[in-house]
């Protein structure tokens, strides 16, 4: 079991739907991903925990106001979250809220970036994010899909260092991966006219042990099969919906890449 006690500066490590019913979100993600889901907002709802063996691995929070959208919500780790959100506005984002501390836990930041897709930014103290990886039914992959593949690489290099490398054609497929010592950690899709409507936003790829049986059962818990499955050299994916149309993408990994 891959278990993780820390994440490096820009790496994703954690995640948390924002939707307008965490009741029924954890119905259809506890189905899903046989999380366990338990309301830390004395039962309000507002803040929902989602383990896998005891160990956390997602959260869902309440969506508020009117131009919220259901949505996963990536959040990159930093060791100095002052630091690093002050480079974003000089770098062309927007800082969204300031850090703030969640005592116990530690401080968070919310930003935007030139495209306009939102993150988040964390710093543990003590708490690390996801403590699962790469195990079904936590996260195992994040990109960034949006429409100025340049100036995104751009920014997010200018915020953690990353090293950023072309796999794409860099016109029809314009894709990069970018890693932290050597190590991939996320990438970045460009795109293109096919996805006309859709905001720049993160995409969350979950882990699961067999992609093609997790993908037929979303229609059947209330979510939507939006394409797939189909077989990448990352392993086999799906890009499903939830109930509220939240998007995500299933990943069955290769077994080399497996916990």
């Amino acid at each position: 079991m891959t278990e993780r006690t820390g994440y490096p500066d820009g790496t994703p490590c954690w995640v948390e739907l924002t939707t307008p019913d965490t009741a029924a979100a954890s119905a259809f993600y506890g189905d899903l991903f046989g999380w366990s889901c338990e309301d830390l907002s004395e039962q309000t709802g507002r803040y929902t925990m989602c383990s896998v063996d005891g160990r956390p691995v997602a959260a869902l929070t309440l969506q508020t106001g009117p131009s919220a959208q259901p949505g996963w919500n990536v959040y990159l780790a930093t060791s100095d979250i002052e630091v690093t959100a002050a480079k974003v506005e000089v770098n062309g984002g927007k800082l969204l809220a300031p850090p703030t501390a969640e005592p116990g836990f530690g401080h968070y930041a919310v930003a935007a970036d030139p495209a306009g897709a939102s993150f988040g930014l964390w710093q543990a103290d003590p708490f690390i994010g996801s403590q699962l990886h790469s195990e079904p039914g936590a996260m195992c992959w994040h990109e960034i899909n949006t429409v100025d593949g340049r100036a995104v690489d751009a920014f997010y290099r200018a915020l953690f260092g990353y090293e950023q490398e072309q796999i794409g054609d860099g016109a029809g497929f314009d894709y990069t991966v970018w890693q932290l010592d050597g190590e991939q950690v996320c990438g970045r899709l460009k795109m293109t006219e096919e996805w006309a409507g859709v905001a720049p936003h993160w995409m969350t790829y979950f882990a699961v042990a067999d992609c093609d049986t997790a993908a037929s059962r979303v229609p059947g818990l209330g979510g939507e099969l939006a394409h797939g499955p189909f077989d990448s050299a990352y392993g086999r994916m799906a890009v499903v919906g939830d109930p509220f149309r939240a998007p995500f993408t299933l990943c069955r990994l290769p077994d080399e890449q497996r916990g």
